[in-house]
């Protein structure tokens, strides 16, 4: 019977203070039809022509019904993604599309109710031609930006962008956002895990596979010329970088989040995911090119069971925790909802928060340094040094504040002998 790890904890009530206005400022705003800009869409998922209405101008706190993504994939690759999709929307709640290049064969048909609801994406080609642009592809991308603002859902607050092949937590990026005024122009988003990918596209650009979110202000100011910015920068080989030149032609930097994570790495991520900041988890890109993150399960199963822990308590999901037991000299380092580590020795915080290099970087022929955090080596020579692994079985929710995590040995063999540190007891 493998053996289990237990940890509870009650959770914290975070009481609030609303800041009540005492002026009230009337201003007129020019409204401009879309039928005056835009063509009808010709195919038959043709989206709404409605233009979008203001943004609201209530105080109420940012909600889910405030969000809407624009998620752009392709026809082929869908077959393999649905499932990931499927794994965090929540049909009827969470609000937005996805677009794909051509119009789906009848083999999936009717659509799913537990995807988003489908659209195609226009048809660019005469933009690419005028422009001569060298990435229609990247070009489709950043008009879909366009596209979901045209689909004229009401009191929209946050366009979230992102790919098809991702997993998005989207009450934590409720509760993100929630911190930004979203009647400013504010451009949310992550960097790359890897120095090669910021250095060569931007370290100012948010990473759209893993998702940026843009404002209702900054979307409705962008789509006005956004077609003639994409114009102007015909050579520009990636979407990512050519939203960021057009947000930068309204003078709008860059907010990087922790939690939004492009996951520009190769092969088994856990030692990634189990040193996570004290930020919440926002997003993971790159689902479909990296292992299992569960040893025992296979990508859409790994997605599904990561999606439990966030079910009961997404605030908190993999971040780290770090503590010890003195009469044992063990130190634990836990990634809640995801998986537990034990050492047979002390060892300090700031080691422990540096993530153990499971991972192989993006790119091949490369030279160090790799990432844009610090890494230690995951090493078997010394079982002082190497942690006993466990992943989350099961998350259950007993009412009264009280959460309890179960964690189960990792089936993968370690070959550990006894950690031969002063003061240390076996794991065993």
């Amino acid at each position: 019977m493998n053996p289990k790890l237990r940890c509870s904890g009650k959770t914290l009530a975070i009481s609030g203070i609303f800041l009540y206005l005492t002026f009230v400022i009337f201003c007129t705003q020019s409204y401009w039809s879309a039928s005056e800009f835009f063509s009808p869409m010709e195919h038959i998922f043709a989206p709404s022509q409605t233009t979008p209405p203001p943004h609201d101008d209530y105080p109420a706190a940012t909600n889910i019904s405030h969000l809407v993504f624009g998620l752009v994939g392709s026809l082929k690759a869908w077959r393999h993604r649905k499932a990931y999709i499927e794994s965090w929307w929540r049909p009827n709640v969470t609000r937005g599309y996805l677009y794909l290049d051509t119009a789906p064969a009848e083999e999936l048909l009717p659509w799913s109710a537990a995807s988003p609801p489908l659209r195609v994406s226009d048809d660019i080609s005469k933009l690419v031609q005028e422009s001569g642009h060298v990435a229609p592809i990247m070009v489709r991308m950043v008009h879909a930006i366009l596209e979901v603002y045209r689909e004229g859902d009401r009191g929209v607050r946050w366009y979230v962008m992102g790919d098809d092949n991702s997993i998005f937590f989207v009450d934590n990026w409720v509760d993100v956002l929630a911190k930004y005024d979203h009647t400013k122009y504010v451009y949310i988003g992550g960097h790359s895990e890897t120095l090669q990918s910021n250095f060569l596209f931007s370290f100012d650009q948010g990473f759209g596979g893993a998702g940026f979110a843009l404002s209702y202000s900054l979307v409705s100011a962008m789509v006005k010329d956004l077609e003639g910015c994409i114009k102007r920068y015909p050579n520009l080989t990636s979407a990512d970088l050519m939203t960021q030149y057009c947000v930068d032609e309204l003078g709008v930097p860059l907010s990087a989040e922790r939690g939004i994570h492009q996951i520009d790495l190769q092969g088994d991520i856990s030692g990634f995911l189990s040193s996570h900041p004290q930020a919440p988890l926002m997003s993971l890109h790159h689902f479909d090119k990296v292992d299992p993150i569960f040893p025992s399960m296979d990508r859409f199963q790994s997605a599904n069971h990561l999606m439990k822990s966030a079910k009961v308590d997404q605030s908190r999901l993999l971040q780290q925790s770090i503590c010890y037991h003195k009469p044992t000299n063990w130190s634990f380092s836990i990634s809640w909802g995801y998986s537990a580590h034990i050492y047979e020795k002390v060892i300090p915080r700031t080691i422990l928060k540096r993530p153990l290099e499971t991972f192989r970087p993006w790119g091949k022929g490369l030279n160090p340094p790799f990432y844009m955090f610090n890494t230690r080596q995951l090493s078997f020579k010394d079982p002082c040094d190497a942690p006993h692994i466990f992943f989350v079985e099961s998350v259950e929710n007993f009412g009264r504040n009280q959460i309890v995590s179960t964690y189960v040995r990792s089936s993968s063999p370690q070959g550990l002998s006894n950690c031969s540190f002063s003061d240390s007891h076996s794991v065993e």
